[in-house]
Formats: C-alpha cells, sequence, structure tokens
C-alpha cells in the first residue's frame, strides 16, 4: 500500500537512499532539507532512478519551519503515514574539550529535533489512528564510544524517547515507534565527522591527544574495508523493511557486526518488545 512519507536530512547521503528507494517502492514521498539551494544531489539521485519526489524545506531546530512542512503535506494529502527522523550530525570531543554551545547544538539537531518533527506528526497520526515514527538512531544509541560521549548521550536519549512513546502510543492509538540502529555509514557522514574534528579547533595537544589520535587512526582504517561500514543504500534497504513491516520493531539493527557490537545490551529482547510489553503491564494494564 502506497504510503505518504516526510523525511528530514535528505540533501545527502544516507538521506538521499532513504527517499529515492521509498518513491521507488510506490510511495509518496515529502524529501526536506534546512537548505533547498543544496538539493542538487537529491535531484540527480531521483532523476537517475526515474522517480518524482516533493521537496520542502524544514530545519530540525526550528519548530515553525517543522509545522510549515507538516501541514504542506495535510493539506495536500491528508494524512502522513511515515516520518523518517534522518537530520543528524556527528561529533568526536572529549567531554573536557567539548564547549557547551558545541554539546547543545549536538544535543538539539540529534534529539530535540526528533522531539520537534515527532510532535508536529503526532495529532495527526492519533486522528487517523494509524502512523509510523522511524527514527535513524545508532549503535552509539546502544553502547558509549571513546570520544563520542557527547553524541552517544544524544543518540541514547532517542532511543529512551523511542521506547517510551512505544510503552502508550503505540497500543491506544495505533502510532509505531523505530529506532534504527546502524554501524558506521561509509557516506559524507562519516567523512564529515573526522572533517569536524579539524573545523571545531583541530586535535589539541594535552593528555587527550594520543589516545584521540589513535581513535581516529582507527575510524579511517575502518572506512577502509572493516564489515563495520555499510553504504547508504544498504542501511535505506533495512528503513523500508521496517517501513514495510506490519507490525514494525522498535529496534533494528541493520548489519551483522552491529547486532553482534550490541548483542550484550540487546541479547535478550533484540527488538524491543518484550522491555515495552513489560513496561505496559506494570504501569498500564
Amino acid at each position: 500500500m502506497s504510503k505518504v512519507i516526510l523525511i528530514t536530512g535528505t540533501s545527502t547521503g544516507l538521506g538521499i537512499s532513504i527517499a529515492v528507494q521509498a518513491a521507488e517502492a510506490g510511495h509518496k514521498v515529502y524529501a526536506t532539507m534546512r537548505n533547498l539551494s543544496k538539493r542538487d544531489a537529491l535531484d540527480a539521485a531521483a532523476a537517475k532512478a526515474g522517480v518524482t519526489l516533493e521537496v520542502l524545506p524544514l530545519d530540525v531546530q526550528k519548530t515553525a519551519t517543522i509545522n510549515a512542512a507538516v501541514e504542506t503535506i495535510i493539506r495536500n494529502e491528508g494524512r502522513i503515514d511515515v516520518l523518517i527522523n534522518n537530520a543528524g550530525v556527528g561529533y568526536v570531543r572529549s567531554t573536557e574539550q567539548a564547549s557547551e554551545e558545541d554539546s547543545e547544538w549536538v544535543m538539539d539537531v540529534n534529539f530535540l529535533g526528533v522531539v520537534r518533527c515527532t510532535k508536529a506528526v503526532m495529532p495527526h497520526m492519533r486522528k487517523q489512528r494509524s502512523g509510523h515514527v522511524l527514527t535513524v538512531s545508532s549503535v552509539g544509541g546502544l553502547v558509549g564510544q571513546p570520544f563520542n560521549e557527547i553524541y552517544c548521550a544524544a543518540k541514547f536519549a532517542v532511543e529512551g524517547f523511542t521506547e517510551s512513546l512505544a510503552t502508550y502510543v503505540t497500543p491506544n492509538f495505533g502510532i509505531h515507534f523505530t529506532a534504527v540502529e546502524p554501524g558506521g555509514i561509509a557516506s559524507e557522514f562519516a567523512t564529515n565527522v573526522l572533517k569536524q574534528v579539524g573545523e571545531t579547533g583541530g586535535m589539541l595537544d594535552d593528555e587527550y591527544l594520543p589516545i584521540l589520535q589513535k581513535y581516529i587512526g582507527g575510524a579511517e582504517d575502518r572506512q577502509g574495508g572493516s564489515d563495520i561500514y555499510q553504504t547508504a543504500d544498504e542501511v535505506a534497504a533495512i528503513i523500508m523493511e521496517c517501513v514495510a513491516a506490519e507490525v514494525p520493531p522498535i529496534r533494528r539493527r541493520t548489519s551483522k557486526w552491529a547486532e553482534e557490537f550490541t548483542s550484550l545490551k540487546t541479547g535478550l529482547d533484540p527488538d524491543g518488545t518484550k522491555q515495552r510489553d513489560r513496561v505496559f503491564e506494570q504501569f498500564l494494564s
């Protein structure tokens, strides 16, 4: 069945792959980005695939732009079936080195941006008694990693937000929630994380320097052929499986590596439904 899908962060990488694959699957896709002057790559990918996309401005840090995009879709289509929260930023910096402004930025884009977009679509989905909010999280939302504590904190927040909504909104209003947890994606996102270190002061000459050099050197090596990294198309294909599922999972890793890496935390409840059911029974049954 064709669905009306709103996707954030579609100017590069994974967002482009999701938008194109969703359109190829026959869905009506509203692809959004903060700056429409950066839509060339999306337009080129859509033209190559022979699909049509509706492109709207949406900045996940600005509620007015989110509401405007949602209102446009409701006016045009009368419904929103799926929200895919894809917009996000990476950040590599120790807590001691991270500025307060940078920390607020990472949390605002990666977590509060998800909250804003989800809040905007929920009244319409609740009225429909159906819908699916799918958020691109990370294995970093389950397992803390060196020099990624600010980023991981934002993704941990996304996981808690998703899991909590699933405990009461899903059984009462039929809206499903999914956190998709890739490992690494071999796209501009991974490249930009390394670039961002340089743009926010570079590798500072302190006691963390040799540890950070080891971490970044390993990250660069892993991009060269490790099974940690998937292509954006591979991750998008998993996301489309979740969109098509009659009963979507609450959590979904996107690779064998991601499953193994997080297995100590997910082994007893891989898709999150057992914990959701336990919480529901504890508080709402």
